[in-house]
């Protein structure tokens, strides 16, 4: 055994052999279906302190031919289940038991003393061959050495394939994040390596991030990608489960309560293409529904019920300040965004766009994207919309924003917050008065037409996203609502709002002009609980008036 090819079950026997331990061989019975298939390479994303080290250990103790490792599996999860069923017949849990030599990588081991991306691929290379030579002394190594080549001449000699199972394989983005062309040797180094291989019967990356994008394409396209967002088969194995969290919670006499609150929240689903030949698919026509698993965060469950403390122990591992780094980046009203997130609320995001890396970041989703796979965030996939998961990841947000560059973020937030519920209290002067101070601290203190003052608005109504789907210029029927607020399922008792905006007129006028437009029977379904609101601002008033406020408002049930 070598430290790099196969490198044993010593590692995963630790685990084993500890106080806690949650037994997940499961999962290498659907490794065992793509096994030499074409979806043999598989991408692992998952936050640190999610087990991704351990999964690793797994894998290659499994699949080493020099593990000796059928007693260790045949006391585990993975010897109970039933042979899984794949297009050349059935493989039983110890089909691919011990079969292949397995290259076993961490990348950070190889990076600690170079000064370099293609160092570091030199270094990899000079230490995996050298390994390889002692082990198979029969074959030629003389011509070119890549360990691409290597491998190739050890299969055409011998036959024997190989798992490539690779660690932190992202590290080389978060360490070098500018370093753009050493990105992509380090991409075409692992795609030369592996992709086409014969030699390849499995290959596993796990990290961080998913794979690196160039615009909307993968840099590695031969892998299937399990992430934060999108863990299909995988989603059980990424971090406990609720039955696995419970049954730890009895062994320890812990509050169960207590501890979802604080690490669980990440709501993922196993859902994956519908397969025609499901046998439940046959019989109804409908493909099967998804499995939705809540993921805990191992470590600290883990902490929590041996010690009995239920507590941050996220900053145990990550320093507050690589959350603060991300969030003070204001693209797009971010900082508004997590004071709503912190408030409890939900905001829909688009993914597509982010690159998978620490450093390119175009807009406000493509940071929120990040910080779901850094764990920062729970994702709905159903809804594509970001949520702060738990309480230990709020009690991270908080310690990130008690600088004084949050102060005005967090006062604007709670004048918006004010401003709804005087809305729904139809306290239209307080609204009046609630929208002349998010005036005042908007950066735009004037409006030029009634498109800014529209755009004011919906800004000042920032907070009503938690309770809300807003449509800005609604289309009525009979003309177009400056603004319409739909109550979300969750909060059906909130009335729907119809906000009719007016420029240097009067807030009367927008009032009737709603109910001229007939924009309550657009919302048959609300009827009963809508508030009509009409907004004016008057450019003219001077400063001399007694009454001296740019802004009027008038509150109507429909």
């Amino acid at each position: 055994m070598g430290t790099y090819l196969n490198p044993g079950k010593q590692s995963y026997e630790i685990a084993v052999n500890s106080e806690i331990f949650v037994d997940k061989t499961e999962m290498i019975q659907y490794l065992n279906s793509v096994v030499n298939t074409q979806q043999r390479f598989l991408s692992v994303s998952r936050p640190r302190r999610f087990g991704k080290t351990m999964a690793a250990d797994m894998i290659s103790a499994y699949y080493c031919r020099e593990a000796d490792s059928r007693e260790l599996f045949s006391k585990r999860k993975i010897a109970e289940t039933t042979p899984v069923k794949t297009v050349s017949g059935e493989i039983p849990w110890d089909g691919y038991l011990g079969k292949f030599d397995v290259i076993r990588l961490v990348m950070t081991d190889f990076m600690d003393d170079c000064d370099s991306v293609q160092d570091m691929l030199n270094y990899l290379t000079e230490e995996v061959v050298e390994e390889l030579r002692d082990a198979f002394p029969d074959v030629n190594f003389e011509s070119r050495i890549t360990l691409r080549n290597v491998l190739n001449k050890i299969y055409g000699k011998t036959g024997r394939q190989f798992v490539i199972v690779i660690d932190e394989w992202d590290a080389v983005f978060r360490t070098w994040k500018k370093d753009t062309e050493g990105q992509k040797k380090y991409l075409d180094y692992l795609r030369n390596l592996l992709k086409d291989r014969p030699y390849i019967a499995l290959a596993y990356m796990t990290g961080i991030l998913p794979i690196k994008k160039y615009g909307r394409h993968s840099a590695l396209n031969m892998f299937d990608e399990y992430s934060m967002m999108n863990p299909m088969q995988l989603a059980p194995y990424t971090g406990f489960i609720t039955e696995e969290t419970l049954e730890l919670t009895r062994r320890y006499g812990r509050d169960f309560v207590s501890i979802k609150d604080w690490y669980d929240g990440y709501n993922v689903s196993d859902i994956v293409p519908p397969d025609p030949d499901h046998s439940s698919q046959k019989e109804t026509g409908k493909a099967p529904e998804a499995k939705r698993y809540d993921l805990y965060c191992p470590l600290s469950v883990v902490n929590a019920v041996r010690t009995g403390k239920i507590q941050n122990y996220w900053n145990k591992t990550e320093t507050y300040e690589a959350l603060a780094e991300y969030i003070r980046m204001d693209y797009d009203g971010l900082k508004e965004s997590v004071a709503l997130l912190m408030n409890g609320g939900k905001l829909h995001v688009d993914t597509s766009g982010y690159q998978n890396d620490m450093t390119t970041f175009t807009c406000r989703d493509d940071v929120l994207s990040l910080l779901v796979h850094l764990g920062y965030l729970g994702y709905d996939d159903e809804t594509s919309e970001v949520f702060i998961p738990n309480k230990e990841i709020l009690d991270e947000f908080r310690t990130s924003t008690r600088s004084s560059e949050w102060i005005d973020t967090f006062e604007s937030f709670r004048i918006s917050q004010e401003l709804l519920k005087a809305t729904w209290n139809k306290d239209s002067e307080k609204v009046a008065e609630l929208i002349e101070k998010a005036h005042n601290k908007a950066d735009n203190k004037t409006y030029n037409d009634e498109a800014a003052l529209s755009y004011a608005i919906r800004f000042a109504y920032y907070a009503a996203q938690k309770y809300y789907t807003i449509l800005p210029e609604a289309d009525t029927g009979k003309g177009y609502a400056d603004l319409i607020l739909l109550p979300s399922s969750e909060y059906s008792d909130k009335p729907a709002l119809v906000i009719e905006l007016k420029y240097n007129k009067d807030a009367d006028g927008a009032v009737k002009q709603i109910k001229r437009k007939d924009y309550p029977d657009r919302l048959e379904h609300y009827k009963g609980n809508i508030l009509l609101v009409g907004i004016n601002y008057d450019k003219e008033i001077p400063a001399s008036d007694p009454n001296y406020k740019h802004h009027s408002c008038i509150i109507a049930d429909a």
